[in-house]
C-alpha cells in the first residue's frame, strides 16, 4: 500500500492540470511532518497537503480541515516567508521516482521575482519536504533536517546543496529499453524471485506492480529470475511495457480494492490490478480522492495513537504497581485466613496452663480438642514467658489477623476499582477518534488526580467529539460511549429509565444504550447492540463475549465514585461474537 512511481505520476499528472499558475494563499502546518497549502486555482479554493510521516507519506489535494497549532511552527514560517502569495509555475517527478518537485515564483523582501523548488520526497521514514533556492539550487530548510549522525550518505541541512536521494542504480522504466536490456538489468537477481528482481531493477515500480506484471504475463511471481526461459521473460517485459505505455499516455483509473468479508481496505493503485480481482474494487474519480479515502482513517488513528503514547505509557505504569499490590494484599490475606490457627493455640495453652509449668522445652505437645482429625498437635512456646504470656501473644497475634482481614479485603476492593477504571481508560484511548477525545480524557485524569492538570494561557478551541451512534436492523437508536465522560453523558443523560443498558460482564468497555420507541426490544436489535458492547471493550478480540443489559432505571453511580463507574441489578446476560463488519455497517455517526 506504498505511494510507488505510477501512482505519484498519477498525482502529477493531476496537480499540473489543477494548479500550474495557481497562486499561493495560506500555509499550515498541523503536525509535525505534514504542510497543508492553501491555492486560489481558476476561481476555486483548493488545499494541497503534504506529509513526511514515517507511516502514511503522501501529496495530493484534500477538503480535510485540520486543527491547527496556536504558533506555527519555524519550517511553516519560514514557507510562509518565501512562498506566500507565489504563483506555481511547474510540476515535476524527476526520473519516475517517489519525488514531486513544486516550482513556484514569488517575490522577495527586494520585490525581485525569484524561484523556489518545494519537494517532496515520498520515501518512507525516509519522507521528506524540502525549500530549495531555485537559483543555488540549495536547501533553505527541511521539515526533517538530516545531518551526518543520521546519515553518512545524504545530509539534508540548511545552505548545503540539494542532492537527490541514492538511486541504487536502478533503470528507469519510462526510458526506451528493449528485450536484451531487459534482462541484462535483471542479471544481478538471477538469484531471487523474478516480482522482486523487476522492482529491484527498475525505479518506481513496487511489489504490488512487480506482482501484476507477472500475472497478467502468465508467469508465478515466485520464480526465480535464473529459472526463466528468454520466452517467458519476453511476456514479462511486454507487460511492464504495456503498463509503462498506460503512464505515459496518463491513462489512469483510480482504484481501492476492498476485502467485504473483513470490512477493510486491502490496497490501491492508479490502475487496475488483474491479481487482486477477488477484491471489491471502488474506481475512484481522482488519485486525491483515492488517496484521501484510503489513508485518511489509518493516519487520524496512527496519529492520536502517537498523541496518546505518553499517557498510555503513564497508564501502564500505574496498572503495573497496582498488579503488583493486589499480588502483596492477597499474600497478606493468605497470611491473616491463618488467625484461627494462632486462636487455637492460645485456647490449647490455656486448657494445658498446669502442663506448661513443668515445660522446660521450646515446643509442647497438646491433645487438640477442637479436631479428632488432627488428635495432637505441636505449639511453640517462649520460655521467657509464663504460660499465661504464651496463651496471650498468640491471642494478640489472632486479634491483629482479624483486624487486618478486614483492612485488606477492604484495600483489595479499593485496588480492583482502582485498576478497572484504569484499564477502561485504555480502553477509552482506544476508542479515541479525535483530538478533543484525547482532550476529554486528560482532563477526566487531571480530576481525579492522576495527571497534572496543564495551565495554558490560551486553550485552543477543539471540535467536539460525540459518542458514537449506530442504527439496528430494527430501525433502533444506539449510542456507544468513546470515554467514560461520554458514558455517563449517554447513561445518565440522554437515556430514559426505560432505555436498554448494556456493557460487557466483568471487562472494561464502554456503554451502550438502545432508544426504545414503543418499550419493546427486538430480538435482532438486542444482539446487535451486545455486538457492539463487545467490540468496543477489552474482549474486542476474543470470542463468546457476555454482555450484561438491563433497563437504564437498574444502573446507578454511587457516590464518589469516578467518571464512567456503576453498579446495576435485574439484569440477563447474552453471549455474543465481536463482528467488525456489521458495526461499520450499523454506523451512522460519531
Amino acid at each position: 500500500m506504498a505511494l510507488d512511481g505510477l501512482v505519484v505520476a498519477a498525482i502529477t499528472h493531476e496537480l499540473r492540470q489543477s494548479l500550474i499558475n495557481s497562486k499561493i494563499d495560506k500555509i499550515h502546518q498541523p503536525e509535525a511532518d505534514e504542510i497543508i497549502i492553501a491555492i486560489r486555482s481558476q476561481g476555486k479554493n483548493l488545499k494541497l497537503l503534504l506529509s513526511s510521516s514515517s507511516q502514511f507519506p503522501r501529496l495530493h489535494l484534500t477538503s480535510l480541515a485540520k486543527e491547527n497549532p496556536l504558533a506555527p511552527p519555524s519550517f511553516c514560517m519560514l514557507l510562509r516567508k518565501h512562498l506566500s502569495g507565489g504563483r506555481i509555475i511547474g510540476i515535476h517527478q524527476p526520473d519516475f521516482e517517489r519525488i514531486i518537485r513544486i516550482e513556484i515564483e514569488a517575490y522577495d523582501e527586494l520585490h525581485i521575482l525569484k524561484t523556489k523548488f518545494l519537494i517532496i520526497e515520498i520515501m518512507g521514514k525516509h519522507s521528506n519536504i524540502i525549500l530549495v533556492d531555485g537559483e543555488s539550487n540549495r536547501v533553505m530548510d527541511a521539515i526533517k533536517r538530516v545531518s551526518f549522525d543520521i546519515s553518512r550518505y545524504r545530509q539534508v541541512l540548511p545552505g548545503l546543496s540539494y542532492q537527490m536521494p541514492p538511486s541504487q542504480e536502478k533503470a528507469n522504466p519510462l526510458a526506451d529499453i528493449d528485450l536484451d536490456q531487459f534482462i541484462q538489468l535483471l542479471q544481478p537477481y538471477k538469484q531471487t524471485p523474478i516480482y522482486k528482481g523487476i522492482y529491484s531493477a527498475f525505479t518506481g515500480l513496487s511489489p504490488l506492480i512487480s506482482r501484476e506484471i507477472c500475472f497478467t504475463a502468465g508467469i508465478p511471481d515466485d520464480t526465480p529470475v535464473l529459472g526463466l526461459a528468454e520466452k517467458e521473460l519476453a511476456a514479462i517485459y511486454h507487460q511492464m511495457i504495456k503498463i509503462m505505455h498506460q503512464v505515459k499516455q496518463n491513462e489512469f483509473s483510480p482504484v481501492i480494492y476492498m476485502d467485504e468479508k473483513a470490512n477493510r481496505l486491502v490496497d490501491f493503485n492508479v490502475l487496475p490490478l488483474e491479481h487482486l480481482s477477488y477484491y471489491q474494487a471502488d474506481f475512484i474519480a481522482s488519485p486525491s480522492q483515492m488517496l484521501e479515502a484510503f489513508f485518511e482513517a489509518r493516519d487520524k488513528k496512527d496519529r492520536l495513537q502517537q498523541r496518546s503514547i505518553d499517557l498510555r505509557k503513564s497508564i501502564q505504569v500505574k496498572l503495573d504497581r497496582l498488579y503488583h499490590k493486589i499480588e502483596n494484599l492477597n499474600k497478606d490475606l493468605t497470611k491473616a485466613e491463618r488467625a484461627e490457627d494462632f486462636k487455637l493455640k492460645g485456647d490449647l495453652i490455656t486448657a494445658n496452663i498446669y502442663q506448661l509449668k513443668e515445660q522446660k522445652a521450646d515446643s509442647i505437645t497438646v491433645i487438640n480438642y477442637y479436631d479428632p482429625a488432627m488428635p495432637e498437635i505441636i505449639i511453640e512456646i517462649d520460655k521467657k514467658l509464663t504460660p499465661n504470656q504464651n496463651a496471650q501473644k498468640y491471642y494478640k497475634q489472632y486479634n491483629k489477623l482479624k483486624t487486618s482481614i478486614i483492612e485488606v479485603n477492604k484495600q483489595i476492593s479499593l485496588t480492583m476499582e482502582e485498576i478497572a477504571y484504569l484499564e477502561n481508560i485504555l480502553i477509552s484511548l482506544q476508542h479515541a477518534t479525535h483530538l478533543s477525545d484525547l482532550e476529554e480524557i486528560k482532563a477526566e485524569l487531571a480530576e481525579t488526580g492522576y495527571i497534572k492538570r496543564r495551565v495554558l494561557k490560551k486553550a485552543p478551541q477543539l471540535k467536539k467529539s460525540t459518542y458514537l451512534k449506530y442504527l439496528s436492523s430494527d430501525g433502533l437508536l444506539i449510542y456507544v460511549g468513546k470515554n467514560n465522560i461520554q458514558n455517563d453523558e449517554i447513561t445518565f443523560k440522554i437515556a430514559s429509565k426505560e432505555d436498554i443498558w448494556l456493557h460487557v460482564k466483568d471487562m472494561p468497555g464502554s456503554h451502550v444504550i438502545v432508544k426504545l420507541q414503543d418499550g419493546q426490544l427486538p430480538d435482532q436489535t438486542l444482539l446487535e447492540a451486545a455486538i457492539l458492547a463487545a467490540f468496543y471493550s477489552k474482549g474486542k478480540g476474543s470470542t463468546k463475549i457476555s454482555v450484561d443489559y438491563t433497563q437504564r432505571k437498574f444502573v446507578r453511580k454511587q457516590v464518589g465514585a469516578k467518571p464512567g463507574m456503576v453498579t446495576y441489578d435485574n439484569f440477563k446476560t447474552v453471549l455474543v461474537d465481536p463482528d467488525e463488519a456489521m458495526v461499520a455497517k450499523m454506523k451512522i455517526s460519531e
